[in-house]
């Protein structure tokens, strides 16, 4: 019978937006497990990847057979309602990100528009299924996340000319008016998606005429962008993020995108939740990201990839709200019992909960010297386990195993794990992030 306690090796992306060579956790973490992946100092690594996905399956260490041909061979693994559920599946992909320069200005589908734009065009969406995803952050994280609220983006509109120019001054006029007073939200959402439209499908030539006056101006008054005190994001950190952008990807629609996106800084353990439709691009930082099963991704900006930009125009649910309500808010992990020295310690098991059913992720920080412990509850689901700072042990029933920074571990339905921290100070912290999948979900209180 399998062990339900397997040690996998985990697959690296490299893309032109990772950080490079040993500045990537996500390279640091995917070379901590044997393998033929070494570190080249001058690539970028951007992604590693823990799953059963098949662009870049995780795989027994021992066996090097993929983990979703365990699964599929032995249900059990899964627990049966998940795996009825998923086609014996693992319904989650878990991901290291680790950012130096912008991502796409991007959303990802509904589970409806997946399964259109997958028999439309399987190259650019490679499969049938939505993708939320959230994002917590390991390092401090930067990014742009959903739409600012109407009167932040008509401020913008009424003082920055290049922008205002790209829109259109009936269009940005009519935006204005509309959204000041504040009006229903039908119609703030109407006139957001015209502008939004007008932006996206301007010409080249235009776009490339409103950049150079819009980085202009960032240079000599970018501290004016905000005045008033009306946006959220100061004039200071605008202006710097249009000159990094343009620095980046020269003259691009996503110097003028993140006029109307949220900016968004997170620390270490913050996280965001993104729903499939929600527009978005992450910046810099180092995050554990965890999704739905899916790679579809519809890019219109800050990208040499393929672009999709009538697509991403029409799927948008142009929601906006400030930035602090599209945070996540975790809690306390109910289902877990740390020992004496683990509490003493100040240690703590989060539970991160999105409204959908794919996945839930608990961050647990085992503090101080040698010895902390948290004993976990069987979960009836399957589970995957990366250990991103310290080290200890896991343990499954008689299985006892080393962790170190960078592991990553299958866990099947049913078993109770136990961590156990290693530190020889008490500065030390042994940091692991578990996601998982319960049908009946007994972190929500069935």
């Amino acid at each position: 019978m399998q062990v339900p306690l397997i040690r996998l090796q985990c697959g690296v992306n490299s893309y032109d937006w990772g950080k490079k060579g040993h500045a990537s956790a996500a390279a640091k973490f995917g070379a901590a497990t044997p393998s033929d992946f070494t570190i080249q100092d001058d690539k970028p690594y951007a992604e590693l990847w823990m799953g059963t996905h098949p662009s870049n399956p995780s795989k027994d260490l021992q066996t090097g057979r993929t983990l979703l041909d365990l699964v599929q061979d032995n249900v059990s693994l899964l627990a049966p309602s998940v795996a009825a559920r998923y086609r014996k599946k693992l319904p989650f992909l878990l991901k290291v990100l680790s950012i130096n320069k912008a991502l796409s200005i991007q959303a990802h589908p509904n589970k409806t528009l997946a399964e259109q734009l997958h028999a439309r065009d399987p190259k650019n969406y490679p499969d049938d299924n939505h993708k939320p995803e959230m994002a917590i952050a390991i390092t401090d994280f930067e990014g742009l996340c959903g739409f600012r609220p109407p009167r932040e983006i008509a401020h913008f509109l009424a003082t920055i000319p290049a922008l205002r120019q790209l829109v259109t001054d009936p269009i940005a006029q009519e935006f204005i008016d509309t959204v000041q007073p504040e009006a229903a939200t039908a119609a703030n959402k109407a006139v957001l998606q015209k502008a939004f439209a007008a932006v996206m499908s301007s010409s080249l030539e235009s776009m490339t005429a409103a950049a150079t006056s819009l980085v202009s101006a960032a240079r000599t008054e970018g501290a004016s962008f905000a005045a008033g005190g009306v946006p959220a994001t100061s004039g200071g950190v605008l202006a710097e993020l249009v000159t990094r952008l343009h620095g980046e990807f020269g003259a691009d629609y996503g110097l003028f995108v993140l006029f109307f996106l949220n900016y968004v800084t997170l620390s270490a353990g913050e996280a965001l939740f993104l729903r499939a439709d929600d527009i978005h691009a992450y910046l810099s930082g180092d995050i554990v990201e965890c999704m739905a099963s899916s790679d579809n991704v519809v890019r219109a900006g800050l990208t040499p990839k393929f672009k999709d930009v009538d697509t991403l125009v029409s799927m948008l649910t142009y929601n906006y709200a400030p930035i602090d309500e599209q945070k996540m808010h975790p809690v306390d992990y109910p289902y877990v019992t740390l020992n004496r020295t683990a509490y003493s310690a100040g240690s703590v098991s989060l539970l991160y909960d999105p409204p959908i059913d794919e996945f839930s992720v608990v961050r647990t920080v085992l503090r101080g010297a040698d010895g902390a412990k948290a004993t976990f509850d069987p979960l009836d689901g399957p589970s995957i386990i990366i250990a991103t700072a310290g080290k200890g042990k896991i343990s499954v029933g008689p299985t006892v195993m080393d962790f170190e920074e960078g592991w990553v571990y299958f866990v099947g339905a049913t078993a109770e794990v136990v961590l156990e921290s290693e530190g020889t100070d008490e500065d030390d912290e042994f940091i692991t992030f578990r996601a998982f999948c319960e049908i009946e979900d007994h972190s929500n209180g069935a």
